[in-house]
C-alpha cells in the first residue's frame, strides 16, 4: 500500500532512456495502421502511394511534437537536459552524430512550425507535416488540392490519430519524479 504512495526517482538520462523506448516502440507499433487509415481516408479521391521508409518520417514527426512538449511539463532547466539526452540516444540509433540529428530534428520543427503558421497548436501541426511528407495533397479533390491544404475533416481525423501518439506526461508523474543533480 505505501509502495504506491512513494514516487520512483529518475534521472533525465533514465527518463530519456524510457521515453525513447515509449516513442520507437508506439511509433513502430502503429505506424502500419496509421498508414491503413490515411489509404482509406474519405477525404482522398484516389489512394495516396505512401513509399516504403516513412516510417521513420513518421516517428520523427511524433518526436518532434513530443519535444515541443516537453517545455510544457519541465522547467527550462530540466528540459533542456531532457532533450539533450533525447537527441544523444535518437543520434546513436540512427547512428548520427549529435549535432547532425538535431539539425535534422530542428529543420523538421521548422518545417511542422511553417506548415502550421499561423496556429500554434503542435498537434494540428503534426498533422499537417504528416500530409506534407507524405505527399497527401495530389490525393484529394481538386477545391482542397488547388489551395495545397489539406481537408479539414483528414486534419481532425489525424488529429485524433496522432494524440494517441503523445507522451502522457500526467500519468508518468503519477509514478514517477525527477531527479536532477
Amino acid at each position: 500500500m505505501l509502495g504506491r504512495l512513494i514516487k520512483r526517482k529518475l534521472n533525465s538520462n533514465t527518463l530519456a532512456n524510457v521515453f525513447v523506448n515509449a516513442i520507437i516502440e508506439a511509433t513502430d507499433q502503429g505506424y502500419e495502421e496509421v498508414t491503413q487509415l490515411i489509404l482509406t481516408d474519405a477525404a482522398f479521391i484516389t489512394e495516396p502511394t505512401i513509399k516504403p521508409g516513412s516510417n521513420d518520417q513518421f516517428l520523427f514527426i511524433v518526436l518532434v511534437g513530443n519535444l515541443r512538449f516537453l517545455d510544457q511539463h519541465f522547467n527550462p532547466v530540466e528540459a533542456k537536459e531532457i532533450r539533450q539526452h533525447i537527441i544523444q540516444k535518437f543520434a546513436n540509433i540512427y547512428e548520427m552524430n549529435e549535432y547532425d540529428f538535431e539539425k535534422m530534428i530542428g529543420e523538421l520543427d521548422q518545417f511542422v512550425s511553417r506548415v502550421n503558421h499561423p496556429s500554434k497548436n503542435t498537434l494540428y501541426g503534426m498533422s499537417k507535416a504528416v500530409f506534407h511528407k507524405f505527399n497527401l495533397n495530389d490525393h484529394q479533390e481538386d477545391y482542397f488540392k488547388s489551395l495545397t491544404t489539406p481537408n479539414p475533416l483528414f486534419l481532425k481525423r489525424m488529429d485524433e490519430i496522432l494524440n494517441n501518439f503523445i507522451w502522457d506526461w500526467d500519468v508518468f508523474f503519477k509514478k514517477y519524479r525527477l531527479n536532477i543533480d
